[in-house]
């Protein structure tokens, strides 16, 4: 049962070489191949959840070597959550894909795609285990790398535009994240986080700006790639020009996992006193203000339902780092309980902006006059994902804001309490327009069947009702979080 977390990115990466060599084969299915690896990755991440709550914690060494030298596989509350988010939204992007890629995905490119998401979700899966900076670094690559094909996949010039701009700035962080590594390792001579932890204190004492710069590189090079503001610049493009699956996973997953492997490695290696100590969470915190308002003002300008969609990832993502910068273990719940929760709602938001360019070609918001009448099922599976993206209680989004805002009354900074509630109005103003036109613009009439494939409608409605249930019933969603932000915070 220990050996499960690992045996899923093993299964992955196996996955993501079979795909290409049984593609040959007449009768094999690649969606339908991928569909099955992921309910298996969903299946194994539920069992992990299982037993890390009869057993607890514990760590995993692949070879058998022990600290400081060998490899951990830490399998923590932390890492069981970010794997059952990873596994479950991907599960749901991939049976939505099986009609979509075949409009927007050349047929020749179809299995080549699945391989590149197989090796994504390695990554990602890696990730949210690896307790070593060098394992940290390969698996960043690896997803960094798989997400900018992802986004090329498409053959269209826009495509290939967008993907070169973020593997450009993507391999500027990757260049900040190793030079990072390689000043902790000059004045440690470690790369395990634990070990990191323990000897950081007597390295800081004797080298305070080599471990002051290698935390501004982290916090530099992450930001690239989990598009902090203003760091964000590639996000746009890249998140609105790509295949619908491409655009739910890299803003409902990819962007949300660096923040998690940053959160690590200031918590678990920095440590909280010296994380406190010095400005940065205040730098932060501001960097999430100006994200959250910059992000919101942004979206509100766009034409483009998939751009402004990408657009509110850019404030999306700075509610989680606001939640982790406050340094409080409410305003920690609710970043973490960001982290499932919009990946749930921006994946649902763009399965159904992809079921609607699917269905109609419209792309431009203002042409959406009357499309709930046309496509109703479709346009309540938005309107539930922006509800919640605006706060609404009933909805998942409502909770993780509760947190946030009362983890900056425990921090004692009631002003970001005010910032949530003024992003939410703004979220309103480029959200409620789009439901109001769709309902009741011109074009209305009697409601008709979407007429959707049921792969796409499925996973879609799927994802609707789990944003209304966490936001009736979030119990059990919190008591995970609450014990994966003590992880950190203890």
């Amino acid at each position: 049962m220990s050996h499960l977390p690992v045996l899923l990115v093993i299964v992955y990466l196996g996955s993501a070489f079979l795909t290409p060599l049984l593609s040959r084969l007449k009768r094999f299915s690649a969606n339908w191949f991928a569909v099955g690896v992921a309910a298996l990755g969903l299946l194994v991440s539920g069992t992990s959840a299982l037993y890390l709550a009869e057993v607890g914690p514990f760590s995993y060494f692949p070879g058998g070597h022990p600290l400081p030298w060998g490899i951990e596989i830490s399998v923590d509350w932390v890492a069981v959550y970010m794997q059952l988010t990873i596994n479950f939204i991907a599960f749901m992007v991939l049976i939505y894909s099986k009609a979509d890629l075949i409009r927007e995905v050349e047929q020749g490119a179809i299995s080549w795609y699945y391989t590149l998401f197989f090796l994504l979700m390695a990554a990602l899966n890696g990730l949210a285990l690896a307790a070593d900076l060098f394992n940290i670094y390969v698996f960043t690559e690896i997803s960094s790398l798989t997400a900018c094909a992802l986004v090329a996949i498409k053959s269209q010039r826009q495509c290939v535009e967008a993907s070169l701009k973020y593997m450009i700035l993507s391999t500027l962080g990757s260049g900040m994240v190793l030079l990072g590594i390689s000043l902790i390792y000059m004045v440690t001579g470690h790369l395990n986080i634990n070990v990191l932890g323990q000897a950081l204190p007597a390295a800081f004492a004797a080298y305070p700006w080599n471990i002051l710069v290698a935390l501004s590189l982290f916090i530099i090079g992450f930001g690239i790639k989990s598009a902090l503001f203003p760091l964000h610049v590639w996000l746009p493009d890249a998140h609105s020009s790509a295949p619908t699956p491409s655009s739910a996973v890299l803003s409902g997953l990819v962007i949300k996992v660096y923040v998690i492997v940053l959160a690590k490695i200031i918590f678990q290696v920095f440590g909280i006193d010296l994380f406190s100590a010095i400005p940065i969470p205040e730098v932060l915190l501001l960097l999430a203000t100006f994200g959250i308002f910059a992000g919101s003002i942004l979206a509100i300008g766009q034409k483009d339902i998939k751009r402004m969609l990408a657009y509110s990832s850019v404030a999306q993502i700075c509610y989680i780092y606001m939640g982790l910068a406050l340094v409080t273990e409410t305003g920690a719940v609710g970043g973490l309980l960001h982290v499932f929760n919009h990946a749930v709602m921006k994946s649902s938001l763009f399965l159904a902006a992809g079921a609607i360019i699917y269905k109609t070609g419209i792309r431009k918001i203002e042409d959406l006059a009357g499309i709930g009448y046309r496509m109703p099922i479709t346009m309540a599976v938005f309107s539930v994902g922006a509800l919640s993206m605006v706060g609404i209680p009933g909805f998942s989004g409502f909770i993780s804001k509760y947190y946030l805002a009362f983890g900056a009354l425990d921090a004692g900074k009631p002003f970001y309490v005010a910032v949530i509630l003024l992003s939410s109005l703004l979220n309103a103003i480029y959200y409620f327009p789009i439901i109001v036109r769709a309902f009741f613009g011109q074009g209305g009439g009697k409601f008709s069947r979407d007429n959707l494939p049921r792969m796409m409608s499925l996973p879609m409605l799927v994802l609707a009702g789990i944003t209304v249930y966490f936001g009736i019933l979030p119990g059990g969603l919190v008591k995970i979080v609450e014990l994966a932000a003590a992880t950190w915070l203890r």
